[in-house]
């Protein structure tokens, strides 16, 4: 998608271009997912979810220029836009180190969805679809919450840095 030390994306243009690259991203490793969880193993899908989550999440940030380690390397005024819209947003991973715990935390905003699933598997043939069918809109809306805020906070980035006044 994208490597650690892209920019940030610098004009609207620019940004659709990488939302758009990140979204079919997306769709390829749901896909993925999606297939592993018609295997009708308990669990295996779980474990599937949250390896694509803790690899895929920090790609986005960084297509978007907003992974961990390109934030620290911004100005102090930029990070301080960062920051704000991170708080303004919501933003549990943007701008931070995506670890498994933070993906379980994640997908608790999707649990009834996976809880639905795992129940699903028990039937067989069409558990398995239904279950597949969930965990691709599962992570389909994760990943679209945290492209959404990349670009929310792209946006304000693209603005003229705020001046900061010595006290």
């Amino acid at each position: 998608m994208s490597s650690r030390s892209d920019p940030i994306p610098g004009t609207p243009d620019a940004l659709s271009r990488v939302a758009s690259r990140c979204r079919q991203r997306v769709r390829q490793r749901a896909m993925l997912a999606a297939g592993v969880a018609m295997v009708p193993l308990p669990g295996i899908d779980w474990v599937t979810d949250v390896g694509v989550l803790v690899k895929l999440l920090p790609e986005i940030s960084a297509a978007f220029g907003l992974s961990a380690e390109q934030v620290e390397r911004l100005s102090p005024n930029r990070k301080l836009v960062v920051y704000k819209a991170l708080s303004a947003a919501g933003g549990m991973v943007l701008g931070r180190v995506v670890t498994r715990e933070v993906v379980m935390l994640l997908l608790k905003t999707v649990g009834v969805r996976l809880t639905t699933q795992q129940a699903a598997k028990l039937v067989p043939v069409a558990g398995q679809v239904v279950s597949a069918a969930l965990t691709f809109s599962a992570l389909n809306y994760v990943c679209e919450q945290h492209i959404r805020q990349c670009e929310a906070v792209a946006r304000q980035l693209m603005l003229p840095a705020p001046d900061v006044i010595d006290a």
